[in-house]
């Protein structure tokens, strides 16, 4: 038989620990091992009996949620976390996924929530509360905006790469001219012109550009 989830509820409000406990109890492949109502008292709490996975409130006493997931990276404690909170800002649900917190659980809705939430974040998987997918949204949205106008190699021609690549390689304007045929002066425009469409200011930023990318430019 599968041993049951081990399960810590971190919530300063007693009425609220015992309503969530009865809901998750119910079911025979959860067990709550402890409950904590502050921050500090939770990190310790978790050190202590290392929890499959931890239901934590945002607001607390002492400590909140976020600061409590800090910790507990810092002391490299490993456990799944679901924030389960009143918040439904999309600040705070972006600053959740930032900390790498896969459950984000508004407590309206958490008696529906909460089981399918713990068993999909145990397995490594995100959960959000449905109210939340408009967030959801919007943050890919923003991704995948950033990252069109993030700098990319994509943007350098054939010759421009090949450049870039012998910048890797610690080669001077000099050593690029002479292996290229060409002249010094046409290989440092094509280094404004990759610093231009990359974005880079100065020499060094260009190196360190090229020396980060080294493996993309072989393809």
């Amino acid at each position: 038989m599968t041993s049951p989830l081990r399960i810590i509820i971190v919530d300063d409000h007693p009425i609220f620990r015992q309503g969530l406990r009865q809901v998750i109890e119910k079911h025979p492949e959860f067990s709550i091992i402890g409950e904590a109502n502050d921050g500090e008292s939770a990190i310790a709490l978790i050190a202590e009996t290392q929890p499959d996975v931890v239901i934590l409130d945002i607001d607390m006493p002492k400590m909140d949620g976020f600061e409590v997931v800090k910790q507990l990276k810092e002391k490299a404690l490993s456990t799944h976390i679901i924030f389960l909170t009143m918040h439904k800002s999309e600040e705070m649900f972006n600053e959740a996924l930032n900390l790498g917190v896969k459950g984000y659980v508004v407590k309206e809705s958490a008696v529906i929530d909460i089981l399918q939430g713990i068993k999909t974040v145990y397995a490594g998987e995100f959960y959000f509360s449905p109210q939340l997918m408009a967030h959801l949204i919007n943050r890919k949205k923003q991704i995948t905006a950033l990252y069109k106008q993030k700098p990319s190699l994509s943007t350098l021609t054939a010759t421009e790469r090949k450049i870039l690549l012998m910048i890797s390689e610690q080669k001077t304007s000099r050593q690029i001219a002479d292996e290229l045929y060409i002249s010094i002066r046409t290989v440092e425009n094509h280094r404004n012109n990759i610093c231009h469409k990359l974005h880079l200011k100065g020499t060094h930023s260009l190196v360190k550009f090229a020396l980060d990318n080294k493996s993309e430019l072989h393809d």
